[in-house]
């Protein structure tokens, strides 16, 4: 992760480097510390690899996945049946320590 925390208005990269614009920050961080960037053409968001630019793209494409249920959409396939699981109340996923069941296994700590 390139930014560490926020405080007060200001961005901190790892580096520890101080900026009052987020995007700024990016473009300075990936420029001092050798990192190669795809920037977004739509939004200028910075990506360190192309397949996370390809994959960002999606979001400025029209959605093409809708729940038959509530109608939110969805520009990946993926994301509308990680969606579904809301709907059904299924959870695949349970902690060892407490028993507790989620829907995605991130919610595991």
């Amino acid at each position: 992760n390139l930014f560490m925390f926020v405080e007060e208005n200001f961005y901190f990269c790892s580096m520890g480097e101080k900026s009052s614009n987020k995007c700024k920050l990016q473009k300075r961080y990936l420029s001092l510390h050798g990192e190669k960037s795809f920037s977004c053409s739509l939004c200028n968001k910075i990506f360190r690899q192309k397949r996370y630019l390809d994959q960002h793209y999606l979001i400025h494409s029209e959605k093409s996945y809708s729940c038959s249920i509530c109608g939110k959409s969805f520009n990946q396939k993926r994301y509308l049946d990680q969606h579904n699981l809301v709907h059904t109340g299924e959870k695949f996923y349970s902690c060892s320590v407490c028993d507790k069941t989620f829907t995605q296994s991130t919610n595991l700590r």
